[in-house]
């Protein structure tokens, strides 16, 4: 019976937000991009590695890293306003605009690395039920997601790339209903369960752990594509919509950690990046084919948005030197480069890492601005500075998952 749960409410879910009204909407459309890049894999992966570091208090801690990425989007929200009108008025050599460059170099390599993050975590989702043996496993998984990365290179030649980006696009309905089977299936085991004592793990928080709590910032990252939207939405509706995927990816986030609170003691122990597979299946064995399908397709095609990201910014950077062939070959090597020289939980952090380092310069850039232009309150001001510092120490202390 769960499992016909979880289909019917994925089916529903995915038909809703595919042929709803609504989802031809302006704002729908602004909302999917950040929120397709915000709900990878991403929540799959955190249940079980904060369980570990925070036992039961692994939602608090939860809680505390989308207050982080809540934090860091409001700096992204007066960028797109208050940067975006500046930067017009800015000359070629001038200081601010460097900065502005610069942030965007970040971004470019942030995104080259989260193609291979995601890629990572595609191949060990995609082992997981298949007998490789440990000793040729990680050659296996590596191979592979350079395969799909030099496929994904080769596409860009073709023109084909925007049919690709087309359907990576179209795969968020599916994406949020499978979420909404699992989340529908966690929900009806709580409704059928006989009673019997939750084996909840005690709390577990202590400083040491909060390097590990931002080496996950990766896994809630993904509304700064809204910045970046420009030549489609008008400033308004990016600032409103990036608020929307954020809201809704934090309800997602939360609701699937309090429901997987009578398996945080089994989520102690799961192995690997891809453990949720082994609690999913204790729910309804069949829900572990759920998992490994939503996971498989979410990782693939924010790795599509990723690579395009990464490619198109290099262009921009380059102000058109580097041609799309060469903007991606670089983006390319750079990931398959992090592919070999990583292991699935340092990347977390790497990738992490990377957009820490890019949110920091984005909160210098709106401190700049705001101090240049007279906008915002002192207040805001020390908000921005509070939140580059956070992001610095992120980028400097963000500790890899195994750790």
């Amino acid at each position: 019976m769960i499992v016909a749960v979880a289909i019917l409410s994925a089916v529903l879910v995915a038909a809703l937000l595919s042929f709803g009204r609504f989802a031809r909407s302006t704002d729908w459309r602004a909302t999917v991009t950040p929120l397709a890049s915000i709900i990878g894999s991403g929540f799959l992966i955190c249940g079980p590695l904060l369980a570990k570091e925070f036992g039961s208090a692994a939602i608090l801690a939860m809680a505390a890293l989308l207050a982080l990425a809540y934090a860091v989007g409001a700096v992204i929200r007066f960028n797109i306003v208050h940067v975006e009108n500046a930067a017009p008025k800015l000359s070629l050599n001038d200081p601010m605009a460097w900065a502005m460059r610069a942030a965007q170099v970040m971004l470019a390599i942030a995104y080259a690395v989260s193609v291979a993050y995601y890629l990572k975590l595609l191949a060990e989702f995609s082992l997981k039920p298949i007998a490789v043996s440990e000793a040729y496993h990680d050659l296996v998984a590596n191979g592979a997601v350079t395969a799909i990365i030099i496929g994904l290179t080769a596409l860009t030649f073709s023109g084909d790339i925007r049919k690709i980006e087309h359907a990576a696009h179209a795969s968020v309905s599916v994406k949020l209903g499978i979420i909404a089977g699992l989340l529908a299936a966690l929900g009806l085991w709580w409704v059928t369960r006989t009673g019997a004592p939750l084996d909840v793990p005690a709390s577990k928080v202590s400083w040491n752990s909060i390097p590990l709590l931002l080496g996950l910032l990766i896994t809630v990252q993904g509304f700064e594509t809204s910045r970046y939207m420009g030549d489609h939405y008008d400033q308004a509706t990016r600032v409103r919509t990036m608020r929307y995927a954020q809201w809704l990816s934090s309800a997602i986030y939360l609701a699937f950690l309090a429901l997987l609170t009578p398996f945080l003691a089994e989520a102690q122990h799961a192995e690997g990046v891809a453990g949720i597979l082994d609690i999913m299946e204790l729910v309804a064995p069949l829900l572990g084919i759920f998992v490994l399908i939503g996971a498989v397709s979410s990782q693939l095609s924010a790795a599509i948005a990723d690579s395009i990201g990464s490619g198109g910014l290099l262009v921009e950077v380059s102000r058109r030197k580097l041609s799309v062939r060469q903007a991606f070959i670089a983006a390319a090597v750079l990931a398959i480069a992090v592919v070999w020289l990583t292991d699935p939980f340092s990347v977390i952090a790497l990738s992490s890492r990377a957009f820490a380092l890019f949110y920091a310069m984005q909160a210098g850039l709106a401190l700049w601005v705001s101090l240049r232009t007279g906008k915002g309150s002192p207040a805001t001001r020390v908000g921005f500075a509070l939140v580059g510092v956070i992001c610095i120490i992120a980028a400097a202390a963000g500790a890899p998952a195994e750790s």
